[in-house]
């Protein structure tokens, strides 16, 4: 069968927790051939230099499709009043059933970028949402607003794409819309797995970021929130990692019957339940896997290190994790373990064999202030690893057990951005060893109970080979 993965900004390019399960998936099922359709920014440094994965033999290609738009010779569109209608309905985020997806793609209706953007079509439309909208703004910035979240699109569904059995998107977004528009025109089943809520974390960035008006922020959320509604519409089955976010799934207007909850797994180690007492000659050994990025919250981790030695308390803390994705956040680590006199007790490693390290660890740390379910949590649990960990995405029934719990806590839970209760965690585990053992007990067998790979691979077996029949069927 032929699978095509659909990523936006991560495999093979960026290291991280959906890469990792993509690589994973593609691995661990060498009876399928797998495609990659990967959305990147733009271009640059999209190369098989810049994989940070090599691709299993099953792996067929990877195709790049940067949303980066070039200008090219224009076509201009030849829409039929339907068409504009069913535009209409596209661009004012009202098109649930998708219509306008029929088209989006063919540039002998709609045109192309070049042309479509500059049409009389595309005037009249964006007018239309001027006055439905009525919002107390500039009509040209407005205007601009409409092209920028729309030109992308339109870009990304005028590609060329080979001819798949199944397609799994793994997000909503610009990685669904496309895995929508395939699934329409061709007539190919649609399976998207969503690691946290795409459409929430792209409304969290919105409100922060500082580019886009305040009075066009609710536009491009509910732009967002749309996309999602679009691949949700058309997949066979959507999957998330934990029920939480089955539930918020459906609020966004997820089909009930099309849920499956599908856990991220990975493989038993053999732990080493490390249980010592700890002195200046042998401080508590502190890990962290993790990437350097604003979202894993590292500054807070270094703000907990300092507390920790200021309170006398001997410690080693190892950052696993790739330092390439965001340079200028990493400088800022940096500066900050210097600034507070820390370079003796923090170490940056880079991207490293972490299951090697791992026994040399005793208590790894997560201070994310957004997650899904953490591959890194699973991983040293896996190992007999405690963690201390902030209470995001599925981190906290990672280490309780949540409501069905059988073995006991894995850990300790804190607020996000909260160094002091980090570093008062830390302490728990230097004033009573014997926990860290015991945590790392209930953590191994919580992994092995709920959480292991071969299971949740064959899960994913079963469901391509049930949705990939769905096609059989109707030919």
């Amino acid at each position: 069968m032929r699978v095509a993965i659909i990523a936006e900004g991560s495999y093979p390019f960026v290291s991280g927790g959906v890469s990792s399960w993509i690589h994973t998936l593609i691995t661990q099922m060498p009876e399928f051939d797998f495609t990659i359709i990967s959305i990147m920014p733009g271009i640059s440094r999209t190369t098989t230099d810049d994989w940070k994965y090599e691709l299993p033999v099953n792996g067929k290609s990877v195709k790049v499709y940067p949303l980066e738009v070039k200008e090219e010779k224009p076509i201009y569109p030849n829409l039929s009043a339907e068409n504009k209608e069913d535009l209409l309905s596209f661009f004012l985020s009202k098109d649930r059933t998708g219509k306008a997806m029929r088209f989006l793609g063919n540039s002998d209706i709609i045109g192309n970028p070049s042309g479509f953007f500059r049409s009389n079509e595309f005037w009249e439309i964006v007018q239309i949402c001027y006055k439905e909208e009525k919002l107390q703004s500039s009509f040209i910035d407005y205007f601009w607003m409409i092209r920028n979240k729309y030109e992308p699109i339109l870009h990304l569904l005028q590609s060329e794409f080979d001819d798949y059995e199944l397609l799994h998107a793994a997000s909503t977004g610009y990685a669904g819309v496309i895995g929508a528009y395939l699934s329409v025109n061709q007539d190919i089943p649609l399976i998207v797995t969503e690691h946290g809520i795409y459409s929430r974390e792209r409304e969290e960035e919105i409100l922060k970021s500082d580019w886009i008006p305040m009075i066009y922020k609710s536009r491009w959320i509910q732009f967002f929130y749309f996309l999602s509604q679009l691949a949700y519409s058309q997949a066979e089955q959507l999957i998330t990692l934990f029920q939480k976010n089955a539930v918020i799934q459906e609020r966004l207007g997820a089909a009930k019957s099309k849920q499956l909850v599908i856990a991220n797994g990975v493989t038993l180690s053999n732990p080493s339940f490390n249980s010592m007492r700890f002195s200046v000659e042998n401080p508590i050994q502190l890990g962290a896997i993790v990437r350097v990025v604003p979202i894993k919250d590292i500054i807070t981790m270094i703000y907990a290190a300092s507390m920790l030695r200021k309170r006398h308390i001997p410690f080693q803390l190892q950052i696993f994790g790739p330092l390439d994705e965001d340079e200028e956040y990493v400088r800022e680590c940096r500066n900050l373990v210097e600034e507070l006199d820390l370079k003796e007790f923090v170490t940056f490693t880079g991207k490293i064999n972490v299951q090697e390290k791992l026994v040399e660890i005793d208590v790894l740390l997560l201070t994310s202030i957004s997650e899904g379910q953490p591959l890194a949590i699973l991983e040293g649990l896996a190992a007999g690893v405690p963690f201390v960990s902030t209470n995001v995405g599925d981190c906290d029934e990672l280490i309780t057990g949540g409501a069905i719990d059988l073995f006991g806590p894995a850990g300790f839970i804190v607020p996000p951005v909260n160094p002091r209760k980090i570093a008062e965690s830390i302490e728990k585990y230097v004033e009573e060893p014997s926990l860290i053992e015991l945590h790392g007990r209930h953590g191994f067998k919580r992994v092995q109970h709920r959480y292991q790979l071969s299971e949740v691979i064959e899960r994913y077996r079963s469901l391509y080979k049930e949705v990939g029949r769905i096609k059989q069927w109707q030919e």
